[in-house]
């Protein structure tokens, strides 16, 4: 199978309506494991259940450099959360999730027979993306965004929008310094090299991680990839390619949790893929900028200078128009599940 047709294979979902329980539960993970994670890691587990869909962290997956709270990890689980609820509701299901902070924690969604509803959400999760181009710069209507601080909004999470220049020129520079920190730190390199895939076959074969179809890099077999990414991946470049993408944009979105704890970092992820979801439904791309929520030594001042000093800063995504890119790839279902069972 080429690239493009393991593109297809993942985000094809034209599959028509499932004919039993059992095709129902595969289609409703599928849909979950379309949501984004950081490295396009994919860190979950997956249990299914005779009336419920168990999600569960796969620690095997964590990025413990970018990432060493697991929040990412937890993000990620609520984006799938938040798919997989959205998908139950266009089967005719309702779907109610609740986390389950023991152990490594788990959030388990009930499935009961409902009113099927097809939103415009949920139609969405097959087109969207992470749009790691520039935009075009257009500003955006105060309708379009009222939607996009609506679907960001949640439980315990609100979402911050910077569309006037000095914000946004003031959250870049701290994106910046945060970038040239996590640049300048080998173990920072090392981790993001282990996700990147240097060319279309090493990604089909993993199905996860960075494909440099969906970030813009030319291909080139991985020994080479390695070479030119340990010489060319520096600070000053970066930090300018930052520059511009955020400043073709048409805003920056910041979410912030009332809390710093697990149950928090599920509704962020929440919040974020409405929020995506929506901006995909309005024609509207968007990508992460999250250095500066990742760089623990900065991200107190990060809060304090959005006026958010009492809360933790979770996300920091960039909008706007423009074109999309490659898409990237999921593994299969199957690699995903981790046991079925009839227990509650």
């Amino acid at each position: 199978m080429n690239y493009d047709e393991a593109v297809k294979h993942t985000w094809n979902l034209e599959e028509g309506h499932p004919r039993d329980k059992a095709e129902r539960m595969r289609l409703l993970i599928r849909y979950a494991t379309l949501a984004p994670s950081g490295h396009n890691t994919q860190c979950w587990q997956i249990r299914v259940e005779e009336d419920a869909i168990t999600l569960l962290p796969d620690l095997a997956r964590r990025t413990p450099v970018v990432d060493p709270d697991d929040h990412h990890l937890y993000v990620s689980l609520g984006c799938a959360t938040e798919n997989l609820c959205l998908a139950a509701q266009a089967m005719g299901l309702s779907a109610q999730a609740e986390f389950r902070p023991q152990g490594d924690g788990a959030i388990r969604v009930s499935l009961t027979p409902g009113e099927a509803e097809v939103s415009p959400l949920f139609e969405a999760i097959a087109h969207r993306q992470c749009t790691r181009s520039d935009y075009d710069g257009t500003t955006l209507s105060a309708e379009e965004l009222a939607l996009l601080e609506a679907a960001g909004s949640g439980d315990g999470v609100s979402v911050v929008l910077l569309t006037e220049q000095d914000a946004i020129e003031r959250a870049l520079e701290y994106i910046q310094r945060a970038n040239t920190r996590q640049l300048e730190n080998p173990a920072f390199r090392r981790e993001l090299e282990a996700w990147i895939r240097f060319n279309d076959a090493e990604a089909v074969k993993k199905g996860d991680g960075l494909s440099g179809r969906a970030t813009g890099n030319p291909q080139a077999p991985r020994w080479l990839g390695k070479f030119l990414m340990r010489a060319m991946l520096k600070p000053k470049s970066e930090n300018a390619k930052l520059a511009r993408q955020v400043r073709s944009s048409s805003g920056l979105a910041v979410f912030v949790s009332a809390a710093d704890d697990r149950a928090h970092w599920v509704q962020a992820g929440r919040c974020y893929q409405r929020f995506a979801l929506q901006a995909t439904a309005l024609g509207i791309r968007n990508a992460f900028v999250n250095q500066p929520v990742e760089e623990a030594s900065l991200r107190p001042e990060f809060a304090k200078a959005l006026g958010r000093a009492g809360g933790r800063p979770d996300l920091v995504v960039r909008f706007g128009r423009g074109p999309a890119m490659p898409r990237s790839l999921r593994r299969p279902v199957e690699s995903v599940i981790t046991s079925t069972t009839s227990a509650p």
